[in-house]
């Protein structure tokens, strides 16, 4: 039990990290409440609760201990994933991402599980293989074990998730001493690459993307000639710049808010920042972006004082998917990227995101608990 419950030092627990998030999960709440009329806001206060018990509960036992259990979270993760893929998840839109507990009366996501548990997956691989980290035995492995997962989540098909988790497992990949060689070689694949999907997802009639893939992109490049597909981005768009520097307000009842006028759909949800720019305005959009950078400099800054190279991967991790989601759904939002259903972290209204996000944060607090140095005083 010693080794699950430490002794800690309360003055080395980061409340300035939890009140950034509670700040910011807060704003999120007010947002979704005026973006969408029903129960929503009701549950992502409860979501609130949860997950800050969750992350209470999780940062008060030892990294180490989960970390001895990484290959149990890997398997479990492929489990989920795998009940999504065969059938035993709910379709929506023509994805199947969710798995409904009927019996509880919720369903979660999967995929925002899968992030955290690989973050958790490879901070303990790294750790243990960090010494062969750059032979071609240990990355080939590391290349199986990330696309494993990642394979699973593309077919459900979600593209953009699997991007965001590819981001985050090669930032660890890096953070854990990748050789500078084998980046530069990557790159050098890498960019080409990408530079000829782009050219071949942009022409209409054999595009290497999947139909809705390829309209999307189509759209994003030819709002024009793909009026419909392109209208929610427009619409998005409109919004943000309607709001000016201080937004209408939030609950307005304004007949000229294209938010009032179901313009766009999943407002509270994917697009909950263009809400967040006509309602709030520059100044309400600048304070989500600025927490949202905080939040993931506070996870880096713990990292500088992680006692190990998993705890340092934790914290890098947890920044990483921070960092990396809020990027893409606000370029989604303000049409730089192409339509994706990624959320923004503890703004978008969803519950799976909401309290695993938590659940991750809580795994940097218990870093934080455990520097390279420890106090003596005030022990808890």
């Amino acid at each position: 039990m010693k080794k699950v419950l430490k002794r800690y030092s309360i003055r080395n627990y980061d409340f300035r990290l939890v009140i950034f998030l509670v700040t910011l999960t807060i704003l999120g709440i007010m947002v979704i409440g005026s973006a969408r009329q029903g129960n929503n806001q009701t549950k992502q206060i409860l979501g609130l609760v949860l997950g800050l018990a969750v992350m209470t509960v999780v940062s008060l036992i030892s990294y180490d201990f989960v970390l001895r259990f990484a290959w149990v979270w890997y398997c479990i993760d492929l489990v989920f994933l795998i009940a999504v893929i065969v059938g035993l998840g709910e379709k929506h839109k023509g994805a199947t991402r969710w798995i409904e507990i009927k019996a509880l009366g919720f369903q979660f996501q999967p995929s925002e599980l899968s992030k955290i548990i690989l973050v958790i997956f490879f901070a303990y691989f790294f750790q243990k293989n960090k010494e062969q980290l750059n032979t071609f035995r240990t990355l080939v492995i590391t290349a199986l074990l990330v696309a494993v997962p990642l394979v699973l989540v593309l077919l459900e098909p979600d593209l953009s998730t699997t991007i965001v988790t590819a981001l985050i497992c090669l930032t660890l990949l890096f953070i854990a001493g990748l050789s500078y060689k084998i980046v530069l070689g990557g790159f050098a694949v890498a960019v080409p690459t990408f530079f000829v999907m782009l050219y071949l997802s942009l022409q209409p009639e054999k595009s290497a993307l999947l139909g809705y893939q390829s309209e999307r992109i189509l759209a994003w490049r030819y709002p024009e000639l793909y009026p419909d597909k392109a209208l929610q981005t427009q619409n998005s768009m409109m919004a943000i710049g309607s709001g000016q520097l201080w937004g209408k307000g939030l609950y307005n009842t304004d007949v000229t808010s294209v938010k009032n006028g179901n313009f766009i759909s999943e407002s509270h949800t994917d697009f909950i920042f263009s809400v967040v720019g006509e309602e709030l305005g520059f100044v309400g959009s600048a304070a989500i972006v600025i927490l949202l950078l905080l939040i993931a400099l506070e996870c880096l800054l713990v990292a500088r004082r992680a006692k190990d190279l998993s705890g340092k991967l934790i914290c890098c991790g947890m920044a990483s998917l921070i960092a990396f989601q809020s990027f893409v759904n606000i370029c989604v939002v303000t049409g730089l990227f192409p339509n994706t259903g990624v959320t923004l972290p503890f703004v978008s209204y969803g519950l799976s995101s909401l309290v695993t996000n938590f659940a991750g944060m809580g795994l940097v607090l218990n870093v934080g608990l455990q520097p390279k140095k420890y106090g003596t005083r005030d022990t808890v």
